[in-house]
């Protein structure tokens, strides 16, 4: 199981925001700690769609209580740390929540939005994550730090590997009988406004030709060039005419 403990997060916006996180990117299990304020219907207003986790949402008198089952914790952090720690980049942390998630629970611990996790509850963490920015403005709104280490995790858990979702009508590559329409139609929309008066028919088409094969066609956008040429054509043609 794969949670979000939120420790003393003072903003219902920031908690609707970190739920909305976890509902984007497959954390199942979201645990506050002495929020200073909770309202379930606000929240989901401000969250679409999370009524679900919200309901199952647990609260914790302190960090303890709340990382009683979990086997390892990564804390994130934008402070530098005097004693030496085990420190991480998310990916890496990501990586290594999953490998450990096969033991149990892991959690991805975020403190207050003014000062953060204090020492005694970092030590109740296996390592610290560190988000790198620029370091001239390092600090990152709550939700935002949890959205980069969410989304990490749920890349480490081949949340990549999802395939794209596909188009809603499949159409199969333009043929050489719908290319070579396209040509022909778009040759004599040239010829309409005399752009071969100075260039050499063959080589133009040429090009076009070798640029249109380049971009792999389908059979819906071939058609949908073949009648840009045709109305070009055809425009001029109507303009032309005597009135």
């Amino acid at each position: 199981m794969f949670s979000l403990i939120l420790v003393e997060p003072q903003d219902l916006v920031n908690i609707a925001s970190a739920v909305r996180i976890a509902k984007n990117f497959a954390i199942d299990d979201v645990r506050l700690v002495r929020p200073a304020e909770f309202d379930a219907w606000r929240i989901e207003g401000i969250a679409h769609n999370t009524a679900d986790l919200v309901e199952k949402i647990t609260f914790h008198d302190s960090l303890e209580a709340a990382l009683t089952d979990v086997v390892w914790a990564a804390a994130l952090t934008a402070r530098g740390r005097a004693a030496k720690r085990t420190m991480a980049r998310p990916r890496a942390a990501a990586r290594e929540m999953v490998t450990r998630s096969t033991d149990g629970p892991v959690a991805i611990v975020a403190g207050r939005e003014d000062k953060g996790l204090n020492n005694d509850e970092l030590d109740r963490c296996q390592a610290l994550v560190s988000i790198a920015t620029n370091p001239a403005h390092s600090s990152l709104n709550l939700a935002q730090a949890v959205a980069v280490m969410a989304h990490e995790l749920f890349v480490a858990r081949e949340g990549e590997a999802q395939p794209f979702k596909r188009p809603r009508r499949k159409t199969g590559p333009a043929t050489s009988e719908q290319l070579e329409a396209l040509f022909a139609d778009w040759a004599s929309a040239l010829h309409a406004i005399d752009f071969f008066k100075a260039r050499g028919e063959d080589s133009v088409m040429r090009v076009v030709r070798e640029a249109l094969y380049r971009a792999e066609l389908d059979g819906r956008e071939a058609a949908l060039l073949r009648a840009m040429g045709i109305e070009v054509r055809k425009k001029i043609e109507r303009a032309q005419k005597p009135e």
